[in-house]
């Protein structure tokens, strides 16, 4: 699996512009349970996933916490008004609520909860919770100035997230029933994808207000009446920060942030099917069902249980041992060719919706263009697809593009064609050589230590920068994903994993202002792209601004991209019920209809 996510972007679906932009209803019939079915006994037993990281946070929307585990985590705990199933379609779920699209001019969307969303505390869910999610991803409150460095000049930024507030920052203040079952937002602009807000693990979804108002030292009140009479802010008029506000984007930026199960269980109450029980920090997160859980999607067993195993090659161990019932490994190396020799297991296989890059950072002696263009031709990446990926798939290519990857034939086959990513087909140490003219840059390399395949192509640029004359420090670390916002490294190795609807991750990752621009980029016409791709209706049209952003990106020497990841999942013949799923979510998407042998024998 890839590790950082993009939370609610996707790429753009070969067969069109993505599900949001051509569902214009937002959804497909409902899928998994259906309503009026009885639901499932639920039968003491457990099963096991393996997972490549470990949890760090309890709120998987923050920059430092935009982690694939934190946001499955979340998924296997609370509820939202849809998801995605492997077909990359949007599917209601209607027991935790309905969205509604009232009106297109304006765009105006109508979201009620139902009267089964509750809290594991048993608090019920209300527009309370949903009014912070929306402060949360919307950026409404903000009137902060920031430069290239990301840094505060003036003014306030409130709540820090990972993603663009593309979408919900260009929504008035909420419209809410006074019942709080029912709030409605109205776009000033159009918004492709409308029917996206609050699906994932992402920005805009809600934490529980009344526990976030209460760590921050305020009432739920307070807030709300502090959002009501506060003004959506000005960058170009800044005031002074509003302090029960701030209080509580305070809170909600670092309060969830966790290396080991805390005292404290009012920071991870559950509003879905399972709640956290137990964390052994390193080894493995244990969750039991959530008994204060009413909705649809129950399943048919009692325990399930996150085990940590970064290295793909243990994963296969575990799932052979019986020591897992699933894996879902940073398949590399020999991976499938183990697999395919043990006996009693289901082996799933596909592309993934996500690719392994190289960014460059664009601050301090990084800044110089000629640095970051001479580090980009001494990357070996044909040799990094051979020795990670050849392996399980023989017909891997180098992937040449940041904006599609290669399974989305047509459109990757255009941007390529313009892009300049050919002027890097080949290692060229003597042009790194002529650009340095002398220089010996430090290249500081940030990758996890804990992943054969980064470790793999960190070793291999180390030897082509060496001999280019980057003087290469080694700063691989376990917690490599927290230090993406630091300054410690010039240089990262990790992977973007996406959703596979939506076109949001243009301005989440590349725009200026992203709430995951690692990098520093700030190319001004992809800030313009970024918030014109958020109202394109029109396939061709996203297509071209999504291919223009690609080649801006090569002429600013962002980085290479270096191969989509191939996905791998296998499981025990003991389970049923898992399927393929080449998105951020895995084989955890549809947990609630997995099967155990030994549940369904008793």
């Amino acid at each position: 699996m890839s590790d950082k996510t993009w939370r609610k972007r996707a790429l753009v679906v070969a067969a069109g512009v993505g599900v949001s932009a051509v569902v214009l209803s937002g959804c497909t019939s409902p899928g998994g349970t259906d309503s009026e079915e009885a639901a499932p006994e639920v039968v003491d037993t457990q099963i096991i996933l393996a997972e490549t990281n470990e949890t760090t946070s309890f709120n998987p929307a923050t920059p430092q916490s935009n982690l694939d585990i934190n946001g499955k985590l979340w998924y296997a705990t609370h509820e939202t008004f849809a998801y995605i199933n492997d077909d990359m379609e949007v599917v209601p779920n209607e027991s935790f609520g309905t969205m509604e699209k009232v009106s297109d001019d304006p765009l105006t969307v109508q979201y009620t909860l139902s009267d089964t969303a509750k809290w594991s505390d048993g608090t019920p869910v209300t527009t309370d919770d949903l009014l912070l999610g929306w402060a949360s991803g919307s950026g409404y409150f903000d009137d902060a100035t920031v430069d290239e460095e990301g840094t505060v000049l003036s003014g306030t930024q409130y709540f820090t997230i990972a993603g663009s507030t593309s979408g919900l920052s260009d929504t008035e203040f909420p419209e809410v029933s006074e019942d709080k079952k029912s709030l409605t937002l109205v776009y000033d602009t159009p918004y492709v994808d409308w029917n996206l807000q609050w699906l994932f693990d992402q920005d805009g979804n809600p934490l529980p207000m009344h526990i976030v108002a209460e760590k921050a030292g305020v009432t739920t009140e307070e807030f709300i009446e502090a959002m009501q009479s506060t003004p959506r802010g000005d960058p170009a008029a800044p005031v002074e920060p509003n302090a029960t506000i701030k209080a509580v984007a305070d809170t909600w930026n670092t309060a969830f942030d966790v290396t080991s199960l805390p005292d404290d269980e009012t920071l991870y109450l559950s509003n879905g099917p399972f709640i956290v029980d137990s964390w052994e920090p390193t080894q493995s997160m244990t969750l039991k069902i959530n008994e204060a859980y009413e909705g649809e999607r129950d399943p048919a067993y009692s325990t399930l249980v996150f085990r940590f195993v970064g290295d793909s090659q243990a994963q296969v161990t575990a799932l052979q041992n019986g020591e897992v019932d699933i894996i879902n490994p940073q398949a590399g190396g020999d991976t499938l060719q183990l697999l395919e020799s043990i006996e009693g297991i289901q082996i799933l296989t596909g592309p993934q919706l996500s690719y392994d890059h190289v960014d460059l950072s664009h601050r301090g002696e990084w800044a110089d263009p000629a640095v970051r263009e001479a580090f980009m031709k001494i990357i070996p990446r044909q040799q990094i697809v051979d020795t990670v990926v050849k392996p399980i798939n023989p017909d891997a290519e180098v992937l040449n593009s940041q904006t599609y990857v290669t399974s989305q034939t047509d459109p990757y086959e255009k941007t390529i064609q313009t892009n300049g990513s050919d002027a890097y087909a080949e290692v060229d140490v003597e042009g790194a050589k002529a650009l340095l003219a002398g220089r010996t840059p430090t290249a500081r390399i940030l990758y996890n230590i804990n992943n054969p395949n980064r470790v793999a192509a960190f070793e291999a640029i180390q030897a082509t920068a060496t001999e280019a004359g980057f003087v290469v420090e080694d700063i691989g670390r376990e917690d490599w994903s927290a230090q993406l916002e630091s300054d410690i490294y010039d240089v990262s190795i990790f992977g973007w994993i996406s959703p596979g609807v939506g076109n949001e991750d243009i301005p989440q990752i590349f725009a200026s202002d992203g709430g995951s621009n690692f990098t520093g980029v700030n190319v001004p016409e992809i800030d313009e792209l970024a918030a014109q791709i958020q109202t394109m209706t029109e396939e061709a049209d996203v297509e071209e601004a999504r291919i223009k952003v690609d080649q801006l990106l090569f002429e600013d020497y962002y980085g290479l991209p270096i191969f989509q990841s191939p996905g791998v999942e296998a499981h025990t013949d003991r389970i049923s019920g898992v399927t393929f799923m080449a998105n951020q979510t895995g084989p955890i998407w549809n947990f609630w209809e997995w099967t155990a042998e030994d549940a369904a024998a008793e």
